[in-house]
């Protein structure tokens, strides 16, 4: 029996070829670590080939689970330990394990074959280059096959279940139950019990493997974190997204109509409102045939009283401008999520970026007002996805909502919300009979004739009413020619344009009387701010809260709102003689704090598509 070690927190990365279920074996260690109670944050790592050559070094897939005994805020900077399944896992990870660290190898993986595919001389279990790690030698294929042997797999079937005898043995280290995982394999194969019978042979011998051979002199334990009383559950940035939108459909009473084209990674937020328990709640979802029918079908659905919503990440943001631009000239609510991504052109599809933000500011012809906001966590993205309707619909506008890989396909425990306690979204559609009451504006039909219905006569934030076509007596045009205010006829004159354009702009600029005041936190007499947005939200405030314990004055502020910026942003950013500004891109957050409020910003920038180390924050605070 092996002794207990308690720790504060582990980071674990399991890494193999992109069909050797790593990313499973990650998400089942992380559905296990939450339901024990430990808080977690993950960071799955996927090849951008569809299928790569197996065993090369673009085909490694790899996931990342940081589990705790205390609030953490991202999936770790270095790994405690890390499982390889091939060379090549371990030529592209190893640079990541901590020094003493970890590393469980498949040794049957190294052959003449893998170390050429890995670009390997010679193999790094024979030359000592791994002599400053703790490396744990298990022969993980042969004894996956012996296993399952009872089961009369194919070969190729019985591999397929070696990624659970790796699960299986780290489960032993780090003394998780294998209950949660045999529950799910039950369920994912219960029209096959061969399989269920394999998977959980292989399993239980992983664990076994560990206790038999007396692998580790010691067993780790981390305890279950202090959380606040709740029902939580395990959920990525996109499932948020998609039941924030659910939501916010039902606090709207209304139907909420997806129209979206598949692309990385934006496309599991589609497929998951595309389940059969979202119709139950009246999502429709249509999958387009390219971007701009997803589009215009989404804003179709917002003309006809629905609400519209569009997804896609940064080459569909580009194709999507112009149908944009019409949800702008037609003041009609839209919600368009940006997953962003590396780019430009295809770029870097499976990994993270935040380049996209100058692009939905003003990647559209014409003076083209919308507004932006940002989720900051995984569970942020619930969020901002019903503040991303609300405003919307209230203000008539389109607004883009920023969320990037990281948080799509990272994830966190979430505490489930009470809808009954959710503000409601409230939407008054204007009739030949309340028209004059709706918000108090004074939207009559009339001004000299009783039949002309005036759909551009505006409430006190300058917001149209939202009239649904077939409404007797509220007839009027729409389109993307310019509008003659309040009545809506066509109209080119010169002045009108620029009345029209100011207009518009000062409406969305009225979003910022709704929302709240940009909060600072840390130090508020440091002479250091930093500043971050969208998913750098938790590398920064870890960075912060290190800097803090050394005893460095450093304040935080963190923007959810891009467009309009909070009320009080100016007041903040005087106050403190240095900014810096971690971004995921060249400086585009820098670059508008620095024009538009004269901020004494410095941009921190990484273009890797890799989140933000806490150590390399850290470092940059600590050279203020």
């Amino acid at each position: 029996m092996s002794a207990i070690q308690e720790l504060e927190s582990v980071t674990i990365r399991f890494a193999g070829d992109s069909g050797d279920g790593m990313q499973l074996a990650g998400t089942q260690f992380t559905n296990t670590s939450a339901i024990l109670g430990n808080d977690i944050a993950t960071f799955p790592d996927f090849p951008a080939e569809i299928r790569a050559p197996a065993g090369t070094l673009p085909g490694v897939s790899g996931f990342q689970v940081h589990f705790s005994s205390t609030d953490i805020h991202t999936p770790g900077d270095v790994v405690n330990c890390l499982v390889v399944m091939n060379a090549a896992a371990l030529k592209t990870n190893l640079r990541d394990l901590e020094p003493g660290g970890f590393l469980i190898v498949n040794s049957e993986s190294f052959g003449v074959s893998d170390l050429d595919k890995a670009k390997y001389k010679i193999s790094p279990l024979e030359d000592g280059s791994l002599a400053g790690y703790r490396v744990v030698r298990v022969p993980i294929t042969k004894l996956t096959r012996e296993s399952v042997a009872e089961c009369k797999l194919s070969p190729r079937e019985a591999d397929r279940c070696k990624n659970f005898f790796a699960l299986g043995l780290v489960y032993w280290m780090y003394e998780r139950p294998l209950e949660v995982t045999m529950k799910w394999v039950r369920e994912k194969f219960a029209t096959n019990p061969q399989f269920v019978d394999a998977n959980i042979r292989a399993l239980k011998a992983g664990y076994n493997y560990g206790e038999t051979v007396e692998l580790l002199p010691v067993q780790y334990r981390v305890a279950k974190a202090k959380t606040a009383p709740g029902t939580y559950r395990k959920i990525t940035g996109n499932d948020a997204l998609a039941i924030g939108l659910a939501a916010a459909a039902k606090l709207a009473n209304k139907t909420l109509v997806f129209s979206g084209y598949p692309i990385t990674p934006a496309s599991s937020v589609m497929e998951a409102l595309a389940t059969p328990d979202m119709r139950r709640y009246g999502i429709k979802v249509l999958q387009a045939e390219d971007e701009i029918a997803a589009c215009g079908i989404a804003i179709g659905a917002s003309f006809a009283g629905a609400i519209g919503v569009t997804a896609t990440s940064g080459p569909g943001i580009c194709l999507k401008a112009e149908a944009v631009n019409l949800a702008v000239m037609t003041e009609l609510p839209l919600v368009i999520l940006n997953i962003q991504r590396g780019g430009p052109s295809t770029g870097l599809p499976t990994k993270t970026e935040q380049s996209d933000l100058l692009q939905v500011l003003f990647g559209r012809n014409g003076e083209s007002p919308v507004a932006v906001i940002a989720p900051c966590t995984p569970g942020d993205c619930y969020e901002m996805a019903v503040e991303a309707v609300r405003l919307a619909t209230q203000f008539m506008t389109p607004v883009y909502l920023l969320s990037d890989g990281y948080l799509a396909n990272g994830s966190e425990p979430w505490k489930l919300p009470d809808l009954a306690t959710q503000k409601p979204i409230v939407i008054n559609h204007p009739t030949a009979h309340n028209s004059e009451g709706w918000t108090g504006a004074g939207h009559e039909v009339g001004e000299g004739s009783a039949s002309q219905y005036l759909p551009y006569k505006r409430n006190e934030h300058l917001v149209r009413p939202w009239a649904i076509p077939g409404t007797p007596g509220l007839e009027h045009r729409i389109g993307g020619i310019e509008k003659q205010d309040v009545t809506g006829n066509i109209n080119y004159e010169p002045a009108n344009h620029e009345h029209m354009v100011h207009t518009r702009w000062k409406k969305v600029e009225a979003i910022a009387n709704v929302i709240p005041d940009l909060a600072v936190t840390g130090d508020l007499d440091a002479d250091l701010l930093v500043v971050g947005w969208g998913g750098t939200f938790g590398s920064i405030t870890t960075a912060v809260e290190r800097a803090r314990k050394q005893g460095i004055k450093v304040a935080q502020a963190h923007f959810r709102y891009l467009n309009p910026m909070p009320k009080n942003t100016a007041e903040v950013l005087k106050k403190y003689p240095k900014i810096l500004v971690p971004e995921l891109n060249s400086g585009q957050l820098c670059w508008l704090l620095r024009a538009k409020y004269l901020a004494p910003a410095e941009g921190l920038n990484k273009i890797q598509g890799k989140p933000f180390l806490v150590s390399e924050i850290l470092s940059a605070i600590e050279k203020q």
